[in-house]
């Protein structure tokens, strides 16, 4: 037999058991979180046109896109990104409308990312799209929803982290760099890499106050202060309005009660170019990156024929579920999964026994005994299978609990 039959890809995994249902039940939670602020679900093609996802959408890189050619040899890709494809169907079907579309999904993406990087390439996506509402509200109960969101998946100790992408810009505007300059920069500070930022800059003509907060960006983050101070250090009308912004937007948060989880990171910028606004993203323990992504997008929707303020976050649920193991934090399944055995005499009996505890919520598996095996056999493949009980029902169809025994988490 070919082995590799019975492996996967590089960058995807099977997941089965108790921890498939494990994920199920946080994904199961957090849509709940999106529905009760209102939100519909949406769902869109798991894989669409290359132009929906191309370069000038500022999305995903081609070289990370798994592509592949239709019939009438388009080309089409697996979605590497939720939100462009939901741009285009609010453009589709409400083009109209001109009131707030909240909407959320739960999806796979699929990105080809080099694998050294050691991460998925495929991975389960949740998010929430505002489309149709520019305010800084909109953008405060999209962070109180990711706060919520995490926190009914069972997730308590984390942090929002906030920036705010057209400071950079006007920023950039002021020092009079082109596109592909700021594109350098803005790549240099997201890395935190200090000495490259230094060494680009003294390439440029710079005044001495706006070289050193460039030269500052890379660890510009905190609270307040942080904006106090990098107002101090720029004129520039764009960039003073983010900062502007972005105190509104953490006065908001303070009314939902989120200080404590909220700072302020101004070198944060994110690769996707569609942002313009408002930056976030969500970090716990346990993990190596970020958790939720998200951001303003005022004008990606008009690439597809409509004008449209957005605000919207992805929750990457397999990190999220990484970081909850490593926390030790455990997810309860409310089902208890039970065994039901049986003689052919007590078939009867097995089958009201079994739809009765279906009825009350339970899982439950009937199986016929085979008389060749002890109770010892059973025993361990209920163990196997994580179920929380057995019960035997003898020939008069009386369930005896034959059970309780050590049952080991799967």
């Amino acid at each position: 037999m070919n082995v590799q039959l019975l492996h996967t890809p590089e960058g995807v995994r099977d997941i089965y058991g108790r921890e498939c249902a494990r994920k199920q039940k946080v994904e199961q939670q957090i849509l709940s979180v999106f529905h009760r602020y209102g939100y519909q679900s949406i769902e869109t093609p798991t894989f669409e046109f290359f132009d929906i996802f191309s370069k000038d959408r500022g999305s995903v890189a081609s070289r990370e896109m798994f592509k592949f050619f239709d019939r009438e040899n388009n080309t089409l890709v697996l979605r590497p990104d939720m939100t462009p494809a939901i741009a285009r169907c609010v453009a589709k079907y409400h083009m109209e409308e001109t009131m707030p579309l909240h909407l959320c999904y739960a999806g796979q993406t699929f990105t080809n990312s080099s694998n050294y990087q050691g991460r998925l390439k495929e991975s389960t996506q949740m998010g929430a799209e505002c489309i149709l509402d520019a305010s800084a509200d909109a953008d405060a109960q999209m962070l109180a929803m990711v706060a919520e969101a995490l926190q009914a998946a069972g997730l308590s100790d984390f942090q929002l982290e906030i920036g705010e992408v057209e400071f950079f810009r006007g920023l950039a505007e002021e020092a009079g760099m082109g596109r592909e300059t700021a594109e350098a920069l803005r790549e240099l500070i997201e890395q935190k890499n200090y000495f490259a930022v230094e060494e680009m800059l003294s390439g440029l003509s710079l005044t001495d106050s706006l070289r050193e907060l460039f030269l500052k960006l890379p660890e510009l983050f905190g609270n307040a202060e942080t904006i106090a101070y990098a107002r101090e250090h720029t004129k520039n009308p764009r960039a003073l309005a983010a900062l502007a912004r972005l105190e509104e937007v953490l006065d908001i948060l303070d009314l939902y009660g989120l200080t404590e989880f909220v700072s302020v990171d101004l070198g944060m910028l994110s690769k996707y170019q569609y942002y313009t606004g408002i930056i976030f993203k969500a970090f716990t323990y346990g993990t190596g990156d970020y958790i939720v992504n998200g951001g303003r997008y005022d004008k990606l929707l008009e690439q597809f024929g409509k004008e449209a303020p957005a605000v919207g976050f992805t929750i990457l649920v397999d990190s999220l579920l990484l970081a909850l193991e490593r926390q030790k934090q455990s997810v309860t399944l409310e089902t208890m999964e039970n065994l039901i055995l049986y003689q052919k005499s007590s078939r009867k009996a097995a089958f009201a026994f079994t739809k009765k505890l279906r009825e009350e919520g339970h899982s439950a598996i009937s199986l016929l005994v085979d008389n060749g095996k002890d109770f010892s056999f059973y025993e361990e493949y209920a163990r196997r299978m994580g179920m929380e009980a057995i019960y035997y029902l003898d020939s008069d169809g009386e369930a005896a609990v034959k059970m309780p025994y050590t049952k080991e988490e799967a």
